[in-house]
């Protein structure tokens, strides 16, 4: 659910911070005051174009920030997050903010975490439904529409397995595809392939060798330099005349003397015996170092050629030796395949004839299923439009189906193929009127119409919809009377699972919310700005009053009578 939501500088509201509640939150308040204020805040979270004349008149920019409890939300969020870059929730809560200037400049963040819009209109698919006489208004999709098709059937079983062998297949296409070339390119991909292959089996790599290679090139490059640098320290420590160890020994025949004539001094000699033996140790190590190193030219070319050898092949096949060595194998695999060619295209086509048969098999009973639950999502639909006013109304769901020799046909005709989603497409048709034609619910010209069959559509499908807040904009246009009451019920009706949010003019459907805001413009220091307050129940006979329009003891009587 929509939590808070903070909108500063966005036409006349200079800093405004709204704490929604769960359940049914009506907006309400004159015409002019800022109602369609909310409905823009949210349009900007969900990645719509930020319409710079927005921005409050003297301010250089405007901000829009909302936070979510996701605690409940049943898409995937968390891999969404990590696969963008995106910091995690704490606490089950999602924070999303736009911000964008009069120069031009437009950012975009989500806990935090900049990003870009398309991430924010992805976010907004899950989190946000506007109905009304806006843009975002997924049950206008038909994609989405047959995914409230199948999840009003309880079809996700059948569906999954169908999209799981539509990736199968595609994998086996992309395969074959990959066999199916002329005999020059044939050719070509042997020799290449072959070569590839020689050449990383011929150099018998081993994973760790490129340290080591480059150890012994450097040590045998420097042999000489490593030669005369040890024997002068050889030298240094025993053999000149004035060695290390010549002196090492001259100092431990004085501190000898030292002990004689003073028993304390013992641990000094036994300090300088200890120097002895260090220093007698490093003397056979060096020498012993020295006779590893050898000045051998044939073997400092043979480590230069094998040095180059395995940066050629990192060049060529991968960024380490073991990348290469896994390019060797991939490449044998493939080349074995091309030689093997005719017998590959049998097998690969042996296998799409498995899995179309299956998918054709899992399709049609998909599809057959479908065309049972279409008259009761129809019948369910219509019963919900009548008591919203629509009395001989229609509703149906066209379905159209992939014909058996349209199933995979020859990709280059214009054939369309099978989605993951089955083998139909649908769209929702509505007829308001009786003795006109059904038109699909996308081409329903009147806002007022489109926001009450949306109502519908909700009501019947508030269990298998997952999108946690609805706002609903103008679902009152052309209505009253019983029908003003009906559109409050069903309100309420799908607050029992959703976050409702709801701007409206009748008193009827603002009484049953479960918290109430009103939207007033006030004079302030010579600037006109809009507030928006949650009234408690005095302010809200006070507001249904004014709806209903006066403050007479008749009409307060009957807002109160509403409240009840």
């Amino acid at each position: 659910m929509l939590t808070t939501l903070r909108i500063k500088n966005l036409a006349l509201v200079a800093d405004l911070t709204l704490e929604l509640q769960p359940g049914y939150n009506v907006i309400t308040g004159e015409t002019g005051a800022g109602k369609s204020i909310l409905i823009g805040a949210l349009n900007l979270l969900l990645g719509e174009r930020a319409d710079r004349t927005l921005i409050r008149s003297g301010e250089e920019s405007c901000s829009v920030e909302a936070a979510f409890d996701v605690s409940q939300l049943r898409a995937p969020l968390r891999p969404f997050l990590d696969e963008n870059g995106l910091e995690p929730c704490e606490d089950g809560q999602l924070v999303v903010k736009r911000v964008f200037t009069a120069a031009g400049s437009n950012r975009q963040f989500v806990n935090g975490s900049p990003t870009t819009l398309n991430i924010l209109s992805a976010l907004g698919e899950w989190l946000v439904d506007i109905h009304g006489p806006h843009d975002h208004q997924s049950l206008l999709h038909p994609a989405r529409q047959l995914d409230i098709l199948d999840a009003f059937g309880n079809l996700g079983g059948l569906r999954a397995a169908f999209a799981e062998l539509v990736g199968c297949r595609a994998t086996v296409e992309a395969e074959k595809a990959a066999l199916i070339v002329d005999e020059k390119t044939y050719a070509q991909q042997l020799d290449l392939l072959r070569f590839q292959v020689r050449e990383v089996s011929d150099a018998k790599l081993q994973p760790d060798e490129e340290a080591r290679v480059e150890q012994d090139y450097r040590r045998a490059s420097n042999a000489a330099k490593l030669i005369e640098f040890g024997q002068t320290a050889l030298a240094l420590l025993g053999e000149a005349d004035d060695a290390v160890l010549t002196r090492v020994g001259e100092i431990g025949r004085m501190l000898r003397e030292l002990q004689r004539l003073d028993p304390a001094a013992a641990p000094l000699v036994a300090g300088q015996e200890q120097v002895v033996t260090a220093l007698r140790e490093l003397q056979g190590e060096l020498a012993h170092y020295l006779e590893r190193i050898e000045l051998d030219p044939a073997r400092l070319k043979e480590l230069e050629e094998r040095l180059n050898l395995i940066q050629s092949l990192r060049r060529k096949y991968g960024a380490t030796l073991s990348d290469v060595i896994t390019f060797g194998e991939e490449a044998k695999k493939r080349l074995h395949s091309l030689e093997q060619r005719d017998a590959e295209l049998s097998r690969f086509n042996a296998e799409l004839q498995k899995l179309d048969a299956e998918l054709w098999r899992i399709g049609r009973q998909l599809s057959a299923q479908r065309r049972q639950i279409i008259p009761k999502l129809s019948k369910a639909v219509m019963k919900e439009l009548s008591a919203l006013g629509f009395r001989q109304c229609r509703f149906d769901v066209a379905l159209e189906s992939i014909q058996p020799g349209d199933l995979f046909s020859n990709p280059q005709s214009a054939v369309r193929s099978p989605q993951s989603s089955g083998l139909d497409t649908i769209e929702f048709q509505f007829a308001p009127n009786p003795g006109e034609p059904a038109r699909p619910l996308r081409a329903i010209a009147s806002s007022g119409e489109m926001a009450r069959v949306m109502l519908a559509l909700k009501t019947v499908l508030a269990a298998e919809d997952e999108i946690p807040v609805l706002v609903f904009d103008e679902v009152d246009a052309n209505v009253g009377g019983e029908t003003a009451h009906a559109v409050g019920e069903k309100m309420r009706q799908i607050a029992d699972r959703h976050q409702v949010l709801c701007i409206t003019h009748l008193a009827p459907v603002a009484a049953q919310a479960t918290a109430h805001f009103v939207v007033s413009k006030e004079l302030k220091a010579g600037r006109t700005i809009s507030d928006f307050a949650l009234l408690d129940r005095l302010g809200r006979v006070t507001e249904l009053t004014r709806m209903l329009g006066g403050q007479s003891d008749a009409a307060r009587k009957h807002a109160e009578s509403l409240l009840k």
